[in-house]
C-alpha cells in the first residue's frame, strides 16, 4: 500500500520545469503519447529520482458499446510496465460509436463523451472494466468526466452510478473535482451530493484542473487557472477522506513555473483545510473510511460478487443510442429525442474546435503552410467529414481533401501541401484494400497521372 502525495501532469512543454519543481511526489503522463521503447529522458530522470509515473489513457472508450480493443489494452499494459507504474487510469466515457454492432459507419469523437446512467450502460461498462482489469498488469482506476450535455432518461445519479461500478467490479476511482464542478454548472448536479454517495475507500487519487465559463456553459479546458469553486470541492472531499494523491492537470497555455507552483500550493492548502475541518467536526477521519484512502499496488478491492456481464441486447441498445448521439454531433444527423438541441450545438462546435486544435498539433506543418486560413478551412472540412480514424489520419485526409477539391489555389502553398501529403501518405495494410485503392487513386490525381 502506498500514498502518492502531490503531483502534476507531465507534458513535454513543461518537462524541464516539472523536474525542477519542489515537492513533486509523482507525475501522470498521457499514455498514448509515450512510446515504451523510447521513453522521454525527462521521465527517465524523474523515475531515477524515485518519482512515480502513472500512465493516463484517453482512447480505450470503456463506456462504449463494444468490448475494449485488445491492441489498445496491450499498449496500455506495455506502458504501465515500461514506466514501472503502480496503477493505470482511464475514463468512464465513450470515444467512438457505430460499426458492426449497429450496422452504421464507425465514427470517432476525438473527445471523451458521457455515458447514459442507465442499467444497460452500467452493465456494459462493468463488463468492459472487468475485461480491462484482466488484461492489465496493475490495478485500474477510472475517472468521472466533465460533460456539456446530459442524457435523457438517466436512472441513477453520478454518485450512485460510480458506487455501483466500484462495488460490482472492484475498480478504483479517479475523482476529478474539476469535472464535478463542470457538471454542477452545466447539468445542475450537486458536487456535495455526489461526494456523499461515493465509496470513498475506492478513491485512487484526485484530479484538479481549470476551465472557463462562457454563456452559462463551463468548458473544462485544462488551460486556465484552477478556480476557487474547484478548490472548495477538493476541500469538501478532503474533509470526508484523506485522498491518496492529488494531481494538477494542465494541457495548454502553460504559464510560468512559478504560477504552476502557486497552484500546487493552493491545492495542498485546500487539502489541509479539509483535514482541519474533519478534525474540528468529528475529531478524526470520517467513521467507516479507515485511517486514510490509499493507492494500492496489489489487486483491486473485491466487488460484491455481482456478475459484471451485460445482459442480452444491452450492448446493441447502448450502441444504437451512442451512435445516434455521436452522429448528430459530428455528422449533422437529426438530434435524438430528449436532448437539448442548443447544448448539443455547443458540444458539436467544441468537438470541431478541439479537432482543429489537435490536428494542428499532430501535423504542425499544416497551420504553417495554410497560415490564417487553416482553422476556417479545417472547420469547413470537418462539417462534412466526420473523423473515422485517429488524428494523424484526419490530418492526411484534410490535406488530401484540399488538394483534390482545389481548396488551395495554385502556388507555393499548394506545392508545399502536396509535398507534405506525398511524403506522409504511405501505403495502408493489405487488409484495408478499399482504403488502399482510394489512396492510390488520390495519389494518381495528386501526381497528375
Amino acid at each position: 500500500m502506498r500514498r502518492l502525495g502531490t503531483g502534476i501532469g507531465w507534458r513535454p512543454e513543461i518537462a524541464d520545469a516539472v523536474e525542477r519543481m519542489p515537492g513533486i511526489d509523482w507525475v501522470e503522463t498521457v499514455a498514448e503519447n509515450v512510446c515504451p521503447g523510447h521513453l522521454p529522458e525527462s521521465l527517465r530522470r524523474l523515475r531515477a529520482r524515485g518519482v512515480t509515473v502513472v500512465p493516463h489513457g484517453v482512447s480505450l472508450g470503456l463506456g462504449g458499446a463494444d468490448r475494449p480493443d485488445e491492441g489498445r489494452l496491450a499498449a496500455l499494459a506495455e506502458r504501465a510496465e515500461a514506466l514501472g507504474s503502480p496503477l493505470v487510469t482511464e475514463h468512464i466515457a465513450f470515444v467512438r460509436a457505430g460499426g458492426a454492432l449497429t450496422a452504421s459507419p464507425l465514427l470517432e469523437a476525438g473527445h471523451l463523451l458521457p455515458v447514459p446512467r442507465t442499467r444497460d450502460a452500467l452493465d456494459v461498462l462493468c463488463e468492459n472494466v472487468r475485461i480491462a482489469q484482466q488484461a492489465l498488469p496493475v490495478p485500474l482506476a477510472v475517472e468521472n468526466i466533465a460533460a456539456l450535455i446530459a442524457w435523457p432518461g438517466d436512472e441513477m445519479t453520478e454518485g450512485q452510478f460510480l458506487y455501483e461500478l466500484a462495488d460490482r467490479t472492484g475498480v478504483r476511482l479517479l475523482i476529478d473535482v474539476a469535472n464535478l464542478h463542470t457538471n454542477h454548472v452545466n447539468r445542475g448536479e450537486n458536487p456535495a451530493e455526489a461526494l456523499a454517495e461515493l465509496p470513498l475507500e475506492a478513491i485512487a487519487y484526485v484530479h484538479v484542473a481549470g476551465g472557463f465559463e462562457r454563456d452559462g456553459v463551463w468548458h473544462d479546458s485544462h488551460a486556465h487557472p484552477v478556480p476557487e469553486p474547484v478548490l472548495d470541492i477538493l476541500t469538501d472531499l478532503a474533509s470526508r477522506v484523506l485522498p491518496p494523491g492529488v494531481l494538477l492537470e494542465r494541457d495548454d497555455d502553460f504559464p510560468e513555473p512559478a504560477v504552476l507552483e502557486a497552484e500546487l500550493t493552493a491545492i495542498r492548502g485546500a487539502v489541509e483545510k479539509g483535514r482541519a475541518e474533519a478534525t474540528a467536526t468529528i475529531g478524526a477521519i470520517r467513521p467507516g473510511s479507515g485511517t486514510e484512502a490509499t493507492a494500492t499496488t496489489g489487486a483491486a478491492r473485491p466487488g460484491s460478487g455481482t456478475e459484471a456481464t451485460a445482459g442480452p441486447g444491452a450492448r446493441q441498445r447502448v450502441g444504437l443510442a451512442q451512435a445516434a448521439l455521436l452522429s448528430a454531433l459530428v455528422a449533422g444527423t437529426p438530434v435524438p429525442e430528449g436532448f437539448d438541441r442548443m447544448r448539443l450545438d455547443v458540444q458539436a462546435r467544441a468537438l470541431a474546435g478541439k479537432r482543429a486544435d489537435v490536428v494542428g498539433k499532430v501535423a504542425p506543418e499544416l497551420p504553417v503552410i495554410l497560415g490564417e486560413r487553416y482553422r476556417a478551412a479545417f472547420l469547413t472540412y470537418a462539417h462534412g467529414h466526420p473523423m473515422t480514424g485517429g488524428y494523424r489520419r484526419d490530418a492526411l485526409d484534410f490535406a488530401a481533401h484540399l488538394l483534390l477539391t482545389g481548396g488551395v489555389e495554385a502556388g507555393p502553398a499548394r506545392r508545399e501541401l502536396r509535398s507534405w501529403w506525398l511524403e506522409r501518405s504511405g501505403p495502408a495494410p493489405r487488409s484495408r484494400r478499399p482504403a488502399v485503392r482510394m489512396a492510390r487513386a488520390a495519389r494518381r490525381v495528386l501526381l497528375g497521372r
